[in-house]
């Protein structure tokens, strides 16, 4: 029932499964889709799960929870999780001398530690909220970071919003950056449409999560 109001509900998805699987080699196969299709929609490699169909399958609680946290995480990212959320395991290994257990704590919600990293995070949201008189002396000192980079292709960017927008300089300002050239054919140098825009500044998020560089969600639009 949780994989199909997913399905139907939050992601919006429509997927070859059967409504009502009643043995478990279709239970597992139905789970086995959804919850690939639950990776793609909340963008996670198959090493970053902490769940599987296997896991899910048998009732395990702390996957169900992990998988859960990530649901709302990503479709409600503003929803107001209580940090700090952990639980004690115990794993237990058959061994030639008997079993040998070993205790370890597992966060399911972001631990302290991140929390306050996440808040010096938000330090634009505090700006735009609880200074914006300083929003100006910011943007300047950004203009001048970027045009100290773009100015060396004979660029010159005056405002941030407009010339940011359709993603050339932003792609440019990358290449620079990352000391790469981008190949005129991958891009749309002179983009003409809504659309052109967007591939561009899709391309440049691409590159800058290919490096490294971008930890959190970005909307190209």
């Amino acid at each position: 029932l949780l994989m199909d109001s997913f399905k139907e509900n939050l992601g919006s998805l429509k997927l070859n499964v059967d409504k009502i699987a009643l043995t478990e080699k279709k239970q597992r196969q139905k789970l086995s889709v959804i919850l690939e299709a639950v990776a793609r929609c909340l963008k996670l490699e198959e090493s970053q799960l902490k769940w599987s169909v296997e896991s899910i399958l048998t009732k395990d609680l702390l996957s169900t929870l992990h998988l859960l946290v990530a649901i709302a995480k990503h479709f409600e990212p503003n929803l107001a999780m209580p940090p700090n959320v952990q639980v004690e395991t115990i794993t237990i290994e058959n061994t030639s001398r008997g079993l040998k257990t070993a205790n370890a704590v597992e966060y399911i919600t972001e631990n302290k530690e991140n929390v306050e990293a996440q808040s010096k995070d938000d330090a634009f949201d505090e700006l735009f909220s609880r200074a914006p008189e300083k929003l100006d002396a910011v943007k300047k000192v950004f203009l001048q970071f970027v045009n100290q980079h773009v100015g060396k292709l004979g660029l010159n960017v005056k405002d941030i919003e407009s010339q940011f927008a359709d993603g050339v300089i932003l792609l440019l300002l990358i290449g620079q950056l990352e000391g790469y050239f981008l190949n005129l054919r991958d891009f749309f140098l002179t983009p003409a449409s809504t659309t052109e825009m967007l591939h561009n500044v899709n391309l440049a998020l691409d590159l800058l999560a290919d490096g490294g560089l971008l930890n959190c969600s970005v909307n190209s639009e």
